[in-house]
């Protein structure tokens, strides 16, 4: 309803109520208003605050905080925020005439859009007053009405209990004797509760552990804010093993500090939050410190670079997301200052206290110990702007130093040159390069401009290559901005150059944009999709394919030596007979849009594992684990986590050392992994005692925005049909997103030098066959309408969703793998989901795959 109803039914002359029309406060989170009103009848006026208005429903027995308990909600009016503030007499014979006394109010946040929740029928929220705390639902009522009608029930989180809204009165003051009489109250209930306090669970002596840590000393507990350590940008993360790698969550630094039970958070120029975050205030009030000072990041969704935005919108009361601090550090505990102690122990004491499943809108910052390269890999893949590297060894120093380094992801891509600018200062032969890329609509688009990264010799070069070429008017199309090019020279199209970006801004303009190279192998022409015969193209590639080296095709015949000790008969008897562990907190919901929980995640894989164990078992394996649920932050993890019994590790050789990879080869480890949130498993192609040698590859068919489903399936075939030229079979998979992933076992293997130069070739030879439909660049500019070839999941160490694994996203999807014949059935890439894949199990009496698993096929005679 909009705010006409409300102004319709009120005399403004005649009641003290807001009328609409007053500005709405910008800046301020999105809050709720609980009211008590003693009108003809006494209820509850409960209301959220969704845009500019305040959703209202009117409940006559007020919150339960009992799940079971499912209170009536009468729909009525919207009312505008500033309502939030009214209490006092609305005088009698006005509409609602009674006593208004304010209940609770405090901020509100929704899972997901909180419009689309009640457009649905279903709006799941958590509440952060001072008497109404925790997950909340309003489900809409199927009953006929002349106003609509909702059910207001608790989840069951840790604040459930039997609390009720008539509890919660000792400081709500009597109305009047009148408004009382009028409406026939009844008896009165205890008023004895004026809050409802956080559940606090830790007891454990913290300042024992703390003590045992080199360097912690004891001191007393910060009063304020502290100065926090700052990281240094540089150009290329820090090798070495005693570096450690965390993502660069993008979000804002937040600092708690406890000092006698109380919980404070500033923000890094010590401005105070405590009361901006409530929930992240209640959320580090629940650890049980006496004293702490912790160091982390605020962030909203899994906290990568798309999900900024998001934080932005739900301080500001724009927009609704969860919000969480990821924490990295520890400085202090109960009377003890570790800020001296090395920075791995400090982090492993901080994971203690967060404990397996930290409460609610926390979390903690895993990290990966030396290598470098897979750090940058994992967060680009994940989408994260980068990395933090920190020496593990060190203490905590504020400041900007050289123990922590920010690296930075420097996307590049080729540009063809269009023109120049005129030098500027001492600067000799020009200022920059204009830069323009293909367009469907123009031909060319402008680009921005690149004017760093020059060496004076390559300077002096491309001044004589450009020579005096180049007029007033644009040769390319040059969108709205604010970049003065009034003095450029322009040109068609001539060379092109390999630019270094931190992605484009207004306008599709580069942002941040350096030189990285001249590309005089590539022309401008190039950059176009080629419409050059694809069979010859095809032919090429699979010739750079052939020319493999000798040294590495004798390396597929080698054995390698194990990397994993191998366990007797009587281990593995144990390891049979092993049960998984007891699953902790199996009503945490995993899945919000869903409410699926925990024990539906363990149920599902409980059920699944006959078939998903032959996936993971002997390899090594990257987990995706939601502490918080999907929405929460979801981190990847492939080495050993402290707390984990079953779970097995191998050794194997990293680009900067060693790492202890993860390996579930049972049931029982495989369900220790759910019970630390796993809900995706990504084995690796290989075997952990052959960690070199490839027994699979797989081609990723993953569309780009504007393909339909059966443009996919018909890619899919096409993969199936060129393998079969050359001699190999495959094998189809929903991969539980929007695409299809294509298998192609291999006995005997190959060694990863001979299988990924020819996954490059085949998904580069498709997109010649066909460039209007497929493209091999992850660039996702160029993606779309076409289907991305991802090839890359075919390299040491790079990893695929095993069949059968959940994928962490709405809707619980699962990979599910297929009989080519029944790909035409299927419709989409998340056809299967946690409801509805274990009846598909059920049905199967054999692997949709068959004898995939002894199939005899080899790369060896294609590549001879």
């Amino acid at each position: 309803m909009s705010l006409t109803e409300y102004r319709r039914k009120r005399r403004f002359d005649s009641t003290r109520e807001p009328e609409p029309g007053k500005p709405l406060p910008r800046g301020r989170r999105a809050i709720f208003v609980v009211q008590l009103h003693h009108a003809s009848r006494r209820h509850y006026d409960f209301r959220l605050q969704v845009g500019d208005a305040l959703k209202s429903w009117a409940v006559p027995k007020g919150p339960s905080y009992d799940p079971d308990v499912k209170r009536m909600a009468v729909e009525v009016e919207d009312h505008p925020v500033d309502y939030a503030g009214f209490e006092g007499e609305i005088p009698k014979g006005e509409y609602g005439g009674g006593h208004v006394a304010r209940f609770d109010t405090g901020v509100w946040a929704a899972d997901g859009d909180p419009e689309e929740g009640l457009a649905k029928g279903h709006l799941r929220f958590e509440l952060f007053g001072r008497k109404l705390k925790g997950r909340w639902h309003l489900v809409r009522s199927g009953k006929p009405a002349r106003q609509p009608q909702w059910l207001l029930f608790k989840d069951r989180d840790e604040f459930a209990g039997t609390l009720e809204a008539d509890d919660l009165l000792a400081d709500i003051p009597a109305p009047p004797a009148a408004d009382a009489k009028r409406a026939g109250t009844g008896k009165a209930r205890k008023r004895k509760e004026t809050a409802v306090d956080a559940p606090v669970e830790r007891t454990a002596d913290w300042a024992r552990a703390a003590r045992a840590l080199e360097g912690a000393r004891r001191a007393a507990a910060p009063d304020g804010p502290f100065e926090p350590q700052l990281a240094k940008l540089g150009s290329a993360a820090p090798q070495g093993e005693s570096w450690l790698h965390e993502l660069k969550w993008d979000g804002y630094r937040l600092l708690a500090t406890i000092a006698r039970g109380k919980v404070r958070l500033w923000s890094r120029n010590a401005l105070e939050w405590t009361d901006k975050v409530p929930e992240i205030t209640a959320a580090v009030a629940r650890l049980g410190l006496k004293s702490g000072a912790l160091d982390g990041e605020l962030i909203a969704g899994r906290g990568s670079r798309e999900d900024f935005n998001l934080l932005q919108g739900t301080l500001s009361g724009e927009r609704q997301g969860a919000l969480v601090l990821v924490l990295f550090d520890l400085l202090h505990v109960d009377g003890v200052d570790v800020s001296g102690a090395p920075l791995l122990a400090r982090k492993a004491l901080l994971q203690r206290i967060l404990g397996e499943s930290p409460p609610a809108h926390l979390a903690y910052s895993a990290h990966i110990e030396g290598a470098a390269a897979t750090a940058v890999e994992l967060a680009s893949e994940s989408g994260f702007e980068g990395i933090i590297s920190k020496r593990g060894d060190r203490p905590y120093r504020p400041g900007r130093g050289d123990d922590w380094r920010k690296t930075k992801e420097l996307a590049s891509d080729e540009y063809a040159v269009v023109g120049y600018t005129p030098p500027k200062g001492s600067r000799s032969g020009f200022g920059s390069l204009l830069l323009a890329r293909p367009d469907a609509e123009h031909g060319w688009r402008y680009a921005g401009r690149v004017g760093s990264g020059f060496s004076d010799a390559l300077l002096d070069e491309l001044t004589a290559h450009i020579g005096r070429a180049g007029r007033a008017a644009p040769t390319v199309h040059v969108p709205p901005n604010d970049t003065d090019l009034r003095h450029a020279k322009w040109f068609e199209p001539r060379f092109v150059v390999e630019v270094f970006s931190r992605g484009t801004g207004g306008h599709g303009l580069l942002r941040q944009p350096s030189l990285k190279a001249v590309r005089p192998d590539k022309s401008v022409d190039d950059l176009h999709d080629s419409d050059r015969d694809g069979d010859d193209r095809m032919r090429q590639n699979s010739d750079a394919a052939h020319s493999v080296s000798k040294r590495a095709k004798a390396a597929t015949r080698k054995a390698a030596k194990p990397a994993a000790k191998t366990r007797t008969a009587k281990a593995k008897a144990d390891a049979e007979a092993r049960t998984p562990p007891t699953l902790s907190s199996p009503d945490k919901v995993l899945f919000p849009g869903d409410t699926l929980t925990k024990r539906d995640v363990a149920d599902y894989y409980a059920a699944a594992m006959p078939w998903l164990l032959p996936e993971i078992a002997g390899r090594p394996l990257s987990v995706i684990r939601c502490p918080g649920g999907i929405e929460g932050a979801c981190f990847f993890q492939k080495h050993h986590t402290a707390g984990m019994e079953l779970v097995e590790t191998v050794r194997l050789k990293e680009e900067s050392g060693s790492g202890d990879y993860l390996i579930a080869n049972d049931a029982a480890a495989a369900l220790e992994l759910v019970q630390f949130n796993a809900l995706e498993f990504h084995p690796w192609g290989a075997h952990a005692d052959a960690p070199d040698i490839a027994d699979r590859i797989v081609f990723d068919l993953d569309p780009g925005d504007g393909v339909r489903w059966p443009e996919i399936v018909a890619a899919a075939r096409h993969v199936r049909e060129l393998l079969r030229q050359v001699g190999l079979e495959s094998f189809v998979r929903t991969t539980g997103g929007k695409g299809l992933h294509v298998v192609v076992p291999l006995n005997p293997g190959c060694d990863w030098d001979v299988v990924k130069p020819f996954a490059h070739a085949f998904a580069q030879g498709m997109v010649e066959l066909d460039p209007l439909k497929y493209v091999a660049t992850a660039t996702k500019k160029f993606r779309k309408g076409k289907i991305f070839v991802d090839y890359l999941r075919n390299g040491r160490g790079a990893t695929s969703v095993a069949s059968f694994s959940l994928r962490a996203r709405a809707g619980a999807p699962v990979s599910m793998p297929l009989r080519w014949e029944d790909l035409g059935k299927v419709k989409s890439g998340d056809a299967w989901t946690l409801r509805n894949a274990p009846a598909r199990l059920k049905r199967l009496k054999a692997h949709p795959w068959g004898d995939f698993a002894v199939l005899k096929q080899s790369l060896d005679d294609i590549v001879d």
